[in-house]
C-alpha cells in the first residue's frame, strides 16, 4: 500500500476495485478524500476499474491488495480510517451452492475480520456494511399474480411499497447464509462493542463500471450479450420482478449514511429502485430491443434455487430518515450503461434512436 502522506486519516474499501466500490471510491476521491482500494483483485475487469482511479486521482488512491480472510494483511489498512465500506465478498448465489466453504469464508468470516480490525484499533471507526435482499429469503409466501409480463403481489401494500425493513428474516442458500450472518454481525458490534455501524440490503445495483456475469450483475450482462450479439439466459420464466438502482444513486445513499451515522447508528436499509424503478426480466429484454434496434437471443432455462419472483426495495425509510430518493429511471439509466459499454469496451454499435435520445 502506498503511504499516505501527512495526518489524512483515509476512506477505506474493501472490494473498492469492483463495480460500487470503485464508483463510491471516485466519488470521495473527487471530493478531495485520500481513499485506500482494499482488494483481492481476483473478479475478471475489476483491475481495469483500479487501474481507471489511479489514472484519475493518483497519489491519493492508496491500493493494498489483500484478501479480507486474511485479518493480518487487512489490519494496516483500517489503522488510521476515517470510515470502512465493506464492499468485498462473493456475490453469486450459484457460486455459493457450489462452493459453500469458500463463500462462508469470504462472506461471513472475511466480514468478521473487518469488524475485528476495527475494534482492535480502538477508535470511533464507523462501518457501512454492503448487505443484500437475499437476507429475506425467497419470499414464498407472498401471494403472485401473473400478467403477461410480470409478477405483481397480490397484497395491495407490497403492491403500492414493496418489501420493508420489518420483513423477518429467513436465510436461504448459502449465499443467503453468509451475506444474513454477515449482516447481523456487523448490527451486533454496533450493540455489544459501540462501533458505529449501519447495513443496507441492496436490490440490484447497475451501471457504468459494471462488467456483469450470468450470476451477478445482471442488468450488464444482458446488455454485454445483446450489444455482442450473445444469446441471454434466462432462468425461469422471465417475469421475475427487482427493483433496478443506477449506481450513482446508490453511491449517494452510502455517502448519506456516513454523513448521519450518529442518527442511523445500528439500523438496517433496504436499498433499491422502489416501485418506480420495478421491472421484470422480460421488461429488460424489450428495452434492450429498442436500445439495439434488435430482438436480443434467448435461451430459457429451469429456475434456479431460492430466485424471489418478486423483490422491490421499500426504500421510505431511506427516505424519511435521510432524505435519500433514486433519481435515475430505469430507462435512462440503460441508456447510459450502453453508451459506457459501447464507448469503453467498444461493444456494439449506436443506433440514431439511441443518438437522438442520449
Amino acid at each position: 500500500m502506498t503511504a499516505i502522506s501527512g495526518k489524512a486519516r483515509p476512506i477505506v474499501i474493501s472490494g473498492g476495485s469492483g463495480f460500487i466500490g470503485c464508483n463510491l471510491a471516485q466519488s470521495y476521491l473527487a471530493a478531495g478524500e485520500d481513499v485506500v482500494i482494499l482488494d483481492n483483485l481476483s473478479r475478471p475487469g475489476v483491475d481495469r476499474n483500479l487501474a481507471w482511479l489511479r489514472e484519475a486521482y493518483g497519489a491519493r488512491v492508496h491500493p493494498l491488495v489483500a484478501d479480507i480472510r486474511d485479518l493480518r494483511a487487512i489490519e494496516p489498512a483500517l489503522a488510521d480510517a476515517k470510515a470502512v465500506f465493506h464492499l468485498a465478498a462473493q456475490t453469486a448465489v450459484t457460486t455459493s451452492l457450489r462452493q459453500p466453504f469458500e463463500d462462508f469464508e469470504v462472506n461471513a468470516r472475511g466480514t468478521l475480520n473487518v469488524l475485528e480490525a476495527v475494534r482492535r484499533g480502538g477508535r470511533w471507526v464507523p462501518v457501512i456494511f454492503a448487505s443484500t435482499n437475499k437476507v429475506y429469503g425467497a419470499l414464498e409466501d407472498l401471494e403472485m399474480v401473473a400478467l403477461e409480463d410480470r409478477y405483481v403481489p397480490a397484497a395491495e401494500d407490497v403492491r403500492r411499497h414493496g418489501i420493508g425493513e420489518e420483513r423477518p428474516l429467513s436465510f436461504c442458500t448459502p449465499y443467503g447464509c453468509s451475506k444474513g450472518v454477515a449482516d447481523q454481525y456487523v448490527l451486533d458490534y454496533a450493540a455489544s462493542y459501540g462501533i458505529p455501524t449501519a447495513v443496507l440490503r441492496m436490490s440490484c445495483i447497475y451501471g457504468p463500471r459494471q462488467f456483469g456475469t450470468e450470476d451477478q450483475g445482471w442488468v450488464a450482462h444482458f446488455l454485454i450479450r445483446a450489444l455482442s450479439g450473445a444469446p441471454i439466459s434466462i432462468f425461469g420464466d422471465g417475469k421475475q420482478v427487482r427493483d433496478v438502482l443506477h449506481v450513482a444513486d446508490a453511491v449517494a445513499a452510502y455517502r448519506a449514511l456516513l454523513e448521519r451515522i450518529p442518527q442511523v447508528n445500528g439500523q438496517t436499509f433496504n436499498l433499491g429502485g422502489g416501485v418506480e424503478n420495478a421491472v421484470s426480466l422480460r421488461m429488460v429484454l424489450e428495452e434492450i430491443r429498442d436500445i439495439t434496434g434488435r430482438d436480443p437471443a434467448v435461451e430459457w432455462n429451469d429456475w434456479r434455487p431460492g430466485d424471489q419472483h418478486y423483490f422491490v426495495a421499500d426504500t421510505r425509510r431511506l427516505q424519511r430518515q435521510l432524505g435519500w430518493k433514486a433519481n435515475t429511471g430505469w430507462r435512462d439509466g440503460l441508456r447510459q450503461l450502453a453508451k459506457w459499454l459501447r464507448e469503453e469496451r467498444g461493444l456494439g454499435r449506436t443506433t440514431q434512436q439511441e443518438r437522438l435520445t442520449a
